[in-house]
C-alpha cells in the first residue's frame, strides 16, 4: 500500500472521528447515525482510492459520488441538519480519497468542512429557537387569536407559523410553528420589596 494512501486513510479516520463523535454525537446523542456517518465516509474513501489505483475515469468517480449523495435511509426520518452531516461525511471521504494528489489541499478542505459544520450547528447560534408541529383542539378564525394561543401554549414568541391542516368537524388545527423561548424571569433580589413581602428574606 502506497504511503500516500496510508496518509489519506489516517487523515480521513481523524476527520470522521471529529465529525461523527466530537461534533455530532456530543450534541445530538444518536449513536446509530454516528455509525452511519463513519460507515458512509470510510466506504466513499475506499471506493475513491480503488478508482484512483485502477486509474478509472473522473466521470466514473463523480457519477459514484452523485449516486451516494442521493441515498436516503427509509428506516427513520432524517432532519435537515442530519442530512447536512451526511453530505459532510461524504465530502470528507471524497477529499481524503484524493489526498494522494494534493495532501496539503486535502488537509485544508478537511479543516474547512469541520470548522463550518462545527460553527453552523453550534447551539449558541439558536439556543432559544425552536420548531414544532402543534395540533390544537380549536379552530381560530383570527390570525391574532391563533398566534396568542400558540404563544400561551408554547411559552415563547412566535416567529412564523403556517397552518397545514384545518378540520372543522373535529375542531382541530395543525400548525407548523417557529418560535423563540422567552428569557426566564430573573430571581428576585433578597433586598427587593416583593422578596420581603413574600417571606424570602429574614
Amino acid at each position: 500500500m502506497r504511503a500516500s494512501i496510508l496518509y489519506g486513510l489516517a487523515a480521513d479516520l481523524a476527520a470522521i472521528a471529529v465529525l461523527a463523535h466530537v461534533i455530532y454525537y456530543r450534541r445530538h446523542r444518536r449513536h446509530d447515525l454516528r455509525m452511519a456517518y463513519a460507515a458512509v465516509n470510510v466506504g466513499v474513501f475506499a471506493v475513491v482510492s480503488l478508482l484512483l489505483a485502477q486509474r478509472a475515469g473522473l466521470a466514473v468517480g463523480f457519477g459514484l459520488f452523485g449516486v451516494l449523495s442521493i441515498i436516503r435511509l427509509r428506516s427513520s426520518a432524517l432532519t435537515q441538519e442530519e442530512v447536512g452531516y451526511y453530505f459532510v461525511a461524504l465530502g470528507l471521504g471524497l477529499v481524503n480519497g484524493l489526498a494522494a494528489e494534493t495532501p496539503a489541499l486535502a488537509a485544508t478542505l478537511d479543516a474547512v468542512l469541520l470548522a463550518v459544520t462545527y460553527a453552523a450547528d453550534h447551539p449558541g447560534l439558536a439556543a432559544r429557537a425552536r420548531r414544532g408541529v402543534v395540533t390544537l383542539d380549536v379552530v381560530h378564525r383570527d390570525e391574532g387569536a391563533l398566534r396568542a394561543d400558540l404563544e400561551a401554549r408554547l411559552g415563547g414568541t412566535v416567529l412564523r407559523h403556517l397552518v397545514t391542516e384545518v378540520d372543522y368537524v373535529r375542531d382541530v388545527t395543525v400548525v407548523d410553528v417557529r418560535y423563540r423561548l422567552r428569557d426566564p424571569d430573573p430571581e428576585p433580589r433578597p433586598d427587593a420589596p416583593f422578596a420581603r413581602r413574600a417571606g424570602l428574606t429574614r
